[in-house]
């Protein structure tokens, strides 16, 4: 895989954001990632009136990777809809190590950084019998 735009993966989350349904927090999320096939794959958050049942933008990112050909993440992006950084909650993590494993990058608020250093001691696919 080539050097990774970072501006224009950024770029895109905040164009992915403009689609979210947030009519309750008013907080819109979009996130961008490359595929290990250079497909780009995008996802918005969808809130829901219970709350809880709310999809996070990882989330529909994840049924589109699915949905469009499947592959590894490669390197993700995760931004508001003002083009804040914003990084993916504790279930959003362990979503990204699943897709993308311990080497996927993820562009947090110290730098580019490994699913490895974000989400240490994973629990994976290896931990099963």
């Amino acid at each position: 895989m080539s050097e990774v735009d970072w501006e224009a993966l950024r770029a895109e989350a905040v164009k992915a954001a403009s689609h979210a349904y947030a009519p309750y927090s008013g907080l819109h999320v979009g996130v961008a990632a490359i595929v290990d096939d250079g497909r780009q794959v995008t996802g918005c958050n969808v809130e829901n009136a219970s709350y809880g049942l709310g999809l996070c933008a990882e989330c529909t990112m994840a049924g589109q990777l699915r949905l469009s050909g499947g592959g590894r993440l490669v390197a993700v992006a995760c931004r508001s809809g003002a083009g804040e950084l914003l990084m993916p909650c504790g279930r959003c993590r362990q979503i990204l190590f699943e897709l993308g494993g311990s080497s996927c990058l993820v562009d947090t608020p110290r730098g580019v950084l490994p699913m490895s250093e974000v989400l240490p001691d994973a629990f994976g696919p290896e931990d099963l019998p």
